[in-house]
């Protein structure tokens, strides 16, 4: 399916395509850096799911509309073109505590939800708006999933 994109769609589209190439570098950086074998999964799975969404960001920027299976992933034929774009940047900070890269992400996933929620009320169709709201769910997933590692280590502690 096509999708015709106004000016401001498409400068949103490129904000959350910057937000999620630098989600793929954070999750790429603190995956190699973490202690935690349990961390270090966390971190590669919201990876593999970040590099998902950048295709999907990268699909509606060229006017397509994802194709998106039953379970509710997003599915295309150019799922892995993006896995090496960004893995030689580096977010400026190395020897950084699990705890601290936890912080950094969940602060992170925080923003990016937030952008994703001022997008989607941005958008005229319903199929993109759908399409921006499951990744938000999934950037909210990534977050939960942070959280409740940080709060089963003490590192978090919910008043």
């Amino acid at each position: 399916m096509k999708v015709n994109l106004s000016q401001k769609e498409r400068m949103l589209l490129e904000d959350q395509k910057s937000h999620e190439e630098a989600c793929i570098v954070k999750y790429t950086n603190y995956a190699n850096q973490a202690t935690d074998s349990q961390l270090k999964a966390i971190f590669n799975a919201s990876l593999q799911s970040e590099r998902t969404h950048l295709d999907s960001i990268n699909q509606l920027l060229s006017g397509n509309l994802p194709q998106m299976n039953q379970q509710g992933n997003q599915q295309s034929s150019q799922q892995n073109t993006n896995q090496g774009t960004n893995q030689n940047m580096t977010t400026g900070v190395h020897n950084l505590s699990d705890y601290d890269m936890c912080a950094d992400i969940l602060m992170t996933e925080k923003y990016v939800s937030g952008a994703y929620d001022t997008a989607i009320f941005e958008f005229r169709d319903t199929n993109v708006r759908d399409v921006l709201n499951h990744i938000q769910k999934e950037e909210q997933k990534h977050g939960e999933s942070v959280f409740q590692y940080m709060e089963s280590k003490g590192m978090y502690k919910v008043q």
